[in-house]
């Protein structure tokens, strides 16, 4: 887990963004780990336990947005009853001002595209440390429009890329980050062992293994190795 902001730091934010908060904040997130993380950095900008409005699926989300109007939305994509862009537009459609930004563990050039086609204010992968999702929703807050540095690189480069020779990944597949934690997981090391080799969060690699999980339809390490390689994925 990441640790706190700085005392410095976080009053710094706190200050920045002024006496009052736009409220409330409907969060769109089914990782508990990952509610339980975006809640403690709300907080430290400032925000109440009773500003927050948290949600683990399309329809609770479409249950609280038809109850009331939000301020902000912070979205994930991968939800167990569909895709986080449908909200997105949802939410757009229904609000032209209001912020959205994406918290994702997503980071495929088609998925990114659409979510900011849908109406995403910002995009920021979850694997990010608690300074840059903080900035991140400051931003937004702020009338900004954050957007995560690796997925600009990309983005960047898909603008530039031929249009003869689109570099797209086949529907389905793994993400490069994916199928690199799945090749670790096919050594046998442990989602704690993953997260300290590739730098990353232990919530983070499950989130990913989650959508592993989903992309091969199975429910556990054994079955997503063997998919995977019957697939030809994996040597």
């Amino acid at each position: 887990m990441n640790p706190p902001l700085p005392p410095d730091d976080r009053q710094a934010l706190v200050d920045a963004m002024g006496p009052a908060l736009p409220a409330p904040v409907l969060i769109v997130e089914d990782d508990a780990l990952m509610r339980e993380r975006i809640a403690r950095l709300l907080a430290q900008l400032g925000y109440t336990d009773d500003a927050l409005v948290f949600t683990a699926s399309l329809a609770e989300a479409r249950a609280q947005t038809a109850q009331q109007p939000h301020a902000l939305a912070l979205v994930d994509l991968g939800l167990p009853d569909g895709s986080g862009v449908d909200l997105i537009a949802e939410l757009r459609a229904d609000d032209p001002g209001l912020g959205i930004l994406v918290i994702s563990a997503w980071s495929t050039e088609d998925l990114i595209l659409t979510a900011l086609r849908a109406g995403a204010t910002g995009y920021v992968l979850k694997e990010r440390d608690d300074m840059e999702l903080v900035l991140a929703v400051r931003s937004v807050l702020r009338g900004g429009a954050p957007i995560d540095p690796f997925i600009a690189r990309r983005i960047l480069d898909l603008s530039q890329a031929p249009a003869s020779s689109p570099d797209r990944l086949e529907e389905g597949a793994l993400t490069p980050r994916e199928t690199e934690i799945l090749h670790l997981v096919a050594q046998g090391l442990t989602n704690r062992e993953i997260a300290e080799g590739l730098f990353l969060s232990r919530h983070t690699v499950e989130c990913h293994i989650k959508h592993i999980y989903r992309k091969l339809a199975v429910k556990s390490r054994t079955r997503a190795v063997h998919e995977a390689r019957s697939r030809g994925w994996l040597a």
